[in-house]
């Protein structure tokens, strides 16, 4: 039997991987401290997990409209409105069992043979993947450290062409943690309104984890994009519920009939359970992430601070998410070299660069997903490297 061309195209999650690796030595018996895997240590908040109880015993246990049950949609298109002041209709609003069916829905959508897409490098893999297997060209847009793993405008004006269909941008961005403030957006946003015909999906998947007090400069705040913009968010981040599979998006009205279609065919519905969860935790109380939001700070000063006082490793200070991104040249590994001893001879998980692009061989993702004390002493051991 001869099997599709397309799933040799596929790709995957190097941190899935790692976290197996780690989980084995675990089992081991050895010590493993894990800064590998992207997902907060913080359990889902009380009241979220009281909420899902409640829909369980209420019996809400079938299926849902595939969009999202419409409470949730409606939800959503207020907490857009409070945070941004945009305004979106809930039938233009996608509830799904998380982040990644909207990537594979837009690169269905917009990818094809003789299109491009242009995504994020480094960036999350996914993207890269499914643009391949979508049958359109990925075209890596290189996000250099000279830059702060900022998008550098003239590097992508020359690769947009009349085959480029939809670019992909990702702020805060996994894995470098770079946050590009509203000032950047706004250069962005001028440089796209040169190409109408170019559609925009914004993965803003991090947007409640930005530190210093600054505010999200979401795409959803240019109107005159909303019909050429896909906006990417959900729960798994912010709410620490990254098992309970939940994610929405916002699509242009032409749109919305299309990426609905292909949930109907692809997963039917989002889990009922975890839409009541997710409508608590928009609607309920705030405390608890601005809480485990603060944590990260802490935990993003303290890794910048004492990853730069070693002699062999530098990086940048991250603007957002829960990742930093150092260069460890110097140590004369690159990035697979580097991982590989940390996890077998220190007890320490790590992700390659490469595991986010072709170009960052001479970069490590660390998350900050973890307790200070564990960060410390993580540091403390791939010190010796």
């Amino acid at each position: 039997m001869e099997l599709s061309k397309r799933i040799f195209d596929l790709e995957t999650e190097t941190a899935f991987a790692v976290l197996a690796k780690a989980n084995k030595l675990i089992s081991q018996g050895r010590d493993i401290i894990n800064l590998g895997i992207g997902q907060p240590d913080f359990p889902t908040p009380i009241n979220i997990q009281e909420a899902a109880i409640r829909a369980i015993k209420d019996g809400k246990h079938g299926y849902t409209p595939s969009n999202g049950i419409p409470e949730l949609r409606e939800a959503v298109a207020e907490k857009i409105f409070n945070d941004y002041n945009a305004n979106v209709s809930p039938e233009n609003i996608l509830i799904t069992p998380g982040g990644k069916p909207v990537i594979f829905i837009s690169a269905l959508i917009f990818g094809g043979e003789g299109k491009e897409i242009i995504y994020p490098d480094p960036g999350f893999p996914i993207y890269r993947s499914m643009i391949k297997f979508s049958g359109a060209k990925p075209v890596a847009l290189n996000l250099d450290e000279e830059d702060n793993f900022e998008i550098n405008l003239d590097k992508l004006k020359k690769i947009i062409n009349h085959k480029t269909s939809l670019i992909i941008i990702n702020n805060p961005n996994n894995p470098t943690g770079s946050f590009m403030k509203k000032e950047k957006i706004d250069e962005i946003v001028s440089l796209l309104e040169q190409f109408p015909n170019l559609y925009i999906l914004s993965d803003e998947i991090y947007s409640k984890i930005i530190f210093d007090n600054i505010q999200m400069p979401s795409f959803l705040n240019y109107n005159h994009l909303l019909d050429r913009l896909i906006v990417l968010d959900g729960w798994s981040k912010t709410y620490c519920m990254t098992g309970w599979r939940l994610g929405w998006s916002v699509w242009p009205k032409k749109l919305i009939e299309y990426a609905n279609k292909i949930c109907v065919n692809n997963h039917s519905c989002p889990t009922s359970i975890s839409q009541y969860a997710g409508l608590e935790a928009i609607t309920g109380p705030q405390d608890e992430i601005k809480k485990i939001v603060l944590e990260f700070q802490n935990r993003k000063e303290f890794l910048y601070r004492e990853i730069n006082l070693l002699k062999k490793i530098s990086c940048f200070k991250p603007g957002g998410a829960f990742y930093a991104f150092p260069n460890i040249a110097k140590t004369g590994y690159n990035g697979e070299e580097f991982t590989k001893l940390a996890l077998e001879e220190k007890g320490v998980a790590l992700v390659p660069g490469t595991s986010f692009g072709d170009k960052a061989n001479n970069f490590i993702r660390i998350s900050f997903a973890n307790s200070i004390e564990n960060i410390k002493e993580a540091i403390k051991r791939i010190s010796t490297i």
